[in-house]
């Protein structure tokens, strides 16, 4: 019986990411109020039936995927210690990688959005907020300086990934995230003296 439920989980599991995917790259290739429900299940390469199965609209969809990602960063940010993190900051950004390398289709399409900038900046908007709550509770700093260095690095870091993510990926993540901890936290000599 057991048994049973874990592939019922998986193929929903499998549905909902086949859903998920085909909506971050309809994204890539149209503004989101233009995405049908056709179209997608298309894209998804499932039935109408099926996507209403598990969403009302595309506007669930959105609304999971942004929870879905908040869900995971919080539990990142869960295990980070930010005065550990200062002195040993790959650790930190390594960690984004292996959330980026759970779904890199997923992200590869996000990531690589042109015209739907609202929901990125809506994302980025619920990293930065929960990331600021946890530095906040962690170290002494006032609450400018916490808001300017997040800024600072989780923007800067976006970028760095959207343009990993639209070349041709030559040089692995990790070495990308490793580059981004040293720029963060040691500025630009931390990677030019190497």
């Amino acid at each position: 019986m057991e048994e049973k439920k874990k592939s019922v989980d998986r193929r929903v599991l499998k549905t909902k990411r086949a859903i998920r995917n085909a909506f971050a790259k309809l994204m890539t290739e149209k503004d989101i109020n233009d995405i049908t429900i056709i179209e997608l299940a298309e894209t998804a390469n499932i039935n109408r039936k099926t996507f209403y199965n598990y969403y009302s609209g595309v506007h669930q969809v959105i609304e999971e995927i942004e929870s879905d990602i908040l869900t995971s960063y919080e539990r990142l940010l869960g295990t980070v210690e930010f005065k550990k993190s200062m002195s040993a900051p790959y650790t930190l950004f390594e960690r984004f990688s292996r959330l980026i390398n759970v779904d890199p289709e997923f992200f590869g399409y996000l990531l690589s959005m042109n015209g739907n900038i609202n929901l990125i900046t809506r994302i980025m908007t619920l990293l930065k907020d929960k990331t600021r709550e946890t530095m906040i509770s962690q170290l002494e700093i006032d609450e400018y300086k916490a808001d300017i260095m997040i800024d600072f690095v989780l923007s800067g870091m976006l970028s760095v990934y959207q343009h990993w993510f639209v070349s041709d990926r030559s040089v692995p993540l990790e070495e990308v995230s490793d580059i981004i901890s040293r720029m963060s936290f040691e500025g630009i000599n931390g990677i030019v003296d190497d």
